[in-house]
């Protein structure tokens, strides 16, 4: 099925490259965009990890979810080889992701790592209130989430999983094989294949020409194009600065997180221009802002008031208007629009202030000291958010 850039010339398309923060991001990468490699990528709009689905097809689906799990677990932690009695699909599967690739460049995921602790609550805001929130308003994107009912399951365990996945991948030798962050990467793997094979199965209006394949690897490619490429920009627009190694760390970072998760490595990009080049076609096959979208969009600010770790009903109703003014802040006004984010006064306010702050925090404060202080916020974030999920029937 031959597919076309079908929305090219639609006002919402035109308006995030030509006026909004797709125009920002071709001045912020220097990226030449263009359909000519269109044809290169679109094909992977129908193409999916079928090593990770063989693997839940052999594992999972033959066992109790507790005992897949299990093995699972043990073969990250402990490494499979050809003379151990597992699936073929398994040995293939971890044949893959224990080789390390040839440009793997661990200087380069020191950068990253330290980038991502250094801009400390940043980085969450940029995730949550750009990269997440943003991807919401690429309607084909979300149907996935729409179709494994992700919505009752909340936003406050969805948030809660984002958030343990970024910060385990995100820290000092967390992608070395058998770490904390090679683990999420392939636990999040098989949750991808898992999630297919049943919307496959179960979900019976699934509209592949449109949509694609359920988390196919076009897609994979560009939410991990906002965890690169977006998140640098909105660190950006908060006030943060960073260098170019750690620009292109993050960039290798992320690169090497899709390698582990089997994202086909010709559509890793390796720099900004690359990935905002990727971006732009991918954009062009997605439709605005559905019902659903806005659905999803609501979620996630009133997860805000629903989210027990702070203890007042004033403290969590501040919470989210500051996540509504960072929304305005961040995002285009026409897609906050299509999102129905609600208007509230003052809401440039906290992001100029967040900028006036970080600039004297970057001069007055070492490096160092705000890695370990990000890394130590970061994890208490993640602390909180874990309680609640581990220790209720939240969803």
């Amino acid at each position: 099925m031959p597919i076309q850039p079908r929305f090219k010339d639609a006002p919402h398309f035109r308006s995030f490259w030509e006026n909004g923060n797709g125009k920002q991001l071709i001045d912020f990468s220097g990226a030449e965009v263009s359909f000519k490699d269109f044809e290169k990528f679109s094909v992977y709009f129908y193409h999916v990890d079928e090593m990770g689905d063989q693997v839940v097809k052999d594992v999972y689906f033959v066992k109790k979810f507790h005992e897949a799990s299990r093995e699972i677990e043990n073969y990250i932690r402990n490494g499979v080889t050809e003379a151990d009695q597992a699936p073929d699909s398994v040995k293939k599967l971890f044949a893959q992701t224990q080789t390390v690739p040839d440009w793997l460049d661990y200087d380069l995921l020191k950068s990253g790592a330290e980038l991502c602790m250094r801009s400390n609550l940043d980085s969450l805001i940029s995730l949550r209130d750009y990269c997440l929130m943003g991807g919401y308003d690429y309607s084909y994107l979300n149907k996935p989430l729409t179709a494994t009912e992700a919505l009752k399951k909340g936003a406050v365990k969805r948030l809660s999983e984002t958030l343990d996945f970024w910060v385990n991948a995100t820290r000092y030798n967390a992608l070395e094989l058998h770490a904390k962050g090679y683990e999420f990467a392939i636990k999040t793997r098989l949750i991808h294949s898992y999630a297919r094979l049943s919307i496959k199965k179960h979900y019976k209006q699934w509209d592949t020409e449109n949509w694609g394949e359920p988390i196919n690897s076009w897609d994979m490619m560009a939410t991990y194009i906002g965890f690169s490429l977006v998140f640098l920009h909105s660190l950006q627009k908060l006030g943060n600065t960073f260098s170019i190694e750690e620009e292109q760390g993050i960039l290798h970072l992320w690169k090497y997180v899709g390698y582990l998760l089997g994202i086909p490595e010709q559509m890793l990009p390796d720099n900004k221009k690359q990935a905002t080049e990727y971006f732009y076609l991918w954009t062009s096959v997605q439709p605005p802002s559905d019902k659903d979208s806005i659905l999803l969009a609501h979620s996630l600010l009133d997860e805000s008031l629903e989210n027990p770790i702070l203890k007042f009903k004033f403290q969590r109703k501040n919470l989210r208007y500051l996540h509504i003014c960072c929304t305005w802040f961040l995002l285009d006004d026409e897609v906050c629009k299509r999102l129905q984010i609600p208007e509230v006064s003052n809401k440039n306010l906290f992001p100029k202030t967040k900028i006036f702050i970080n600039t004297i925090y970057d001069r007055l404060v070492s490096r160092d000291a705000r890695i370990r202080k990000g890394d130590k916020d970061q994890r208490k974030v993640l602390e909180d958010y874990l309680k609640i999920t581990k220790n209720s029937n939240f969803h």
